[in-house]
């Protein structure tokens, strides 16, 4: 386990881990720009560690769970912060966390029964996914210029992780019900 935490992608994985404190101290400070050129950098991190981890045959189990678990933490920190500094609606957060934890919940209930042992993300997940690191950096670059055209793709930006959010709960649930449903047949 040690071993497989000092891989370089997992060191990756952990460094944007880190970073999280410090892009909320910027934002909490009002320093936008220092909050999103370390989210852009936790970004990097971010398709770094696949990439190294496929260059450098080191994929291992625990980068399988941390990777995503850091995006995670990362996003839905942003979102909470954000919305605590009123630069995105509360709605927005709550619908987001609230798919997030629906998946948790129900993945874990059954996984622990035994019922489903896989669970793959589906294209709507991975977009809505997209949907959310493309809106973080614009509300805080919004935050930066007032410019007109940035403003509009703010608005985008959230609509899409709104939008995306309920359409990709919404297939989760029917997926996992189909999928129950061919199982118990």
């Amino acid at each position: 386990m040690i071993r497989q935490l000092r891989s370089a992608p997992n060191l990756l994985t952990l460094a944007r881990l880190i970073f999280i404190p410090f892009i909320v101290i910027a934002v909490l400070d009002d320093h936008y720009f220092w909050a999103l050129t370390l989210f852009i950098v936790a970004g990097i991190t971010d398709g770094l560690d696949g990439l190294l981890a496929r260059l450098l045959k080191q994929k291992t189990l625990l980068g399988q769970y941390l990777d995503p678990i850091a995006d995670k933490l990362l996003l839905s920190t942003m979102f909470l912060v954000l919305s605590t500094m009123h630069k995105i609606r509360w709605t927005v957060t709550v619908l987001v966390f609230s798919r997030d934890i629906i998946i948790v919940i129900v993945c874990t209930l059954l996984y622990v029964t035994g019922a489903l042992k896989i669970f793959r993300p589906s294209w709507f997940g991975k977009a809505n996914t997209v949907a959310q690191i493309a809106t973080v950096p614009v509300v805080m670059l919004h935050q930066i210029s007032d410019s007109p055209w940035i403003a509009d793709l703010t608005r985008v930006g959230i609509w899409a992780t709104v939008g995306l959010t309920i359409v990709s709960g919404v297939h989760y649930v029917l997926r996992v019900a189909f999928e129950l449903r061919k199982n118990s047949n």
